[in-house]
């Protein structure tokens, strides 16, 4: 179960538009980003999130930085680059916190 800290955490990143965004990117990302050499089953390589964004990149970083630290998104390094997908097990647990005390 979800600790009120981690709700509150949630709460928080989600209230950007830029991050909601991000996120409603990463749930459907082969309708949303160029193919990638290696599709994207392990996630989206992060230089493509910043060329959508259109933000700069330490902006981006520190959208990504901050849904990670959440547990919104989880991350992996392939050699200089590092790829982004949602983790739905958070994504699904939040939304049923949510939804049993609102």
């Amino acid at each position: 179960m979800m600790t009120d800290e981690n709700l509150e955490q949630i709460i928080k990143a989600l209230a950007n538009p830029a991050r909601r965004e991000i996120l409603q990117w990463l749930k459907q990302p082969e309708q949303e980003f160029t193919e990638q050499p290696n599709g994207f089953e392990q996630g989206v390589c992060v230089s493509q999130i910043f060329a959508k964004s259109g933000l700069s990149q330490s902006t981006v970083s520190s959208h990504l930085a901050l849904m990670q630290r959440t547990g919104l998104l989880a991350s992996q390094r392939r050699g200089q680059w590092v790829y982004y997908q949602r983790n739905e097990a958070v994504i699904r647990e939040f939304a049923e916190q949510i939804q049993q005390t609102l």
